[in-house]
């Protein structure tokens, strides 16, 4: 568990599947992850994490507001997506829920992974990505330190190949010396 001044980053439990899928799956949520889904298949997205977090003691995690109120998902894991350029990458991403927009919260719980994962981890650096149109979260790529990498871009599987969703770009950001 990691703890800041506002939020509680912890493992995730079954009784937040319904609490994630209120959360993230909305038109404004979706929008760059191809759209609103099946509800199965947002939660999908958690059993991922506690599974990662049983085989390499960290995940996306859920990320809890002082409080308890569920603000959405940031942390760590390992891998992309096999024949791109960052299969086995340690990766940082985040998802926010619309109410805590704008308050700095994913910041917050993105510095505080970054932090945990220099603590825990001999990664010599931690990447993200996300499509060209998610400014919200390239900008916050870019007001955390990462650097854009042109040469790590790829096309995500999920997605068609001419579909501009899936057209990933990459940020990484290097272990401090």
């Amino acid at each position: 568990m990691i703890e800041t001044e506002r939020l509680i980053l912890r493992p995730w439990v079954e009784a937040d599947k319904p609490a994630f899928v209120a959360l993230v799956n909305t038109p404004a949520m979706m929008e760059h992850f191809g759209g609103v889904a099946e509800a199965p298949a947002v939660a999908a997205l958690i059993d991922a994490q506690m599974a990662n977090q049983a085989r390499d003691g960290h995940c996306m995690w859920a990320v809890e507001a002082r409080g308890g109120a569920l603000a959405g998902i940031c942390g760590l894991r390992i891998g992309g997506h096999a024949g791109t350029p960052v299969p086995d990458e340690l990766e940082i991403g985040w998802r926010i829920g619309e109410r805590w927009w704008g308050q700095g919260i994913a910041r917050e719980a993105a510095e505080a992974s970054i932090a945990w994962g220099w603590a825990h981890t001999a990664r010599r650096r931690i990447a993200a990505w996300t499509n060209r149109g998610n400014t919200r979260s390239w900008g916050l790529m870019e007001r955390l330190g990462m650097r854009h990498r042109p040469e790590l871009g790829f096309t995500h599987p999920s997605f068609a190949a001419d579909d501009p969703i899936g057209a990933m770009i990459v940020y990484t950001i290097d272990r401090p010396a």
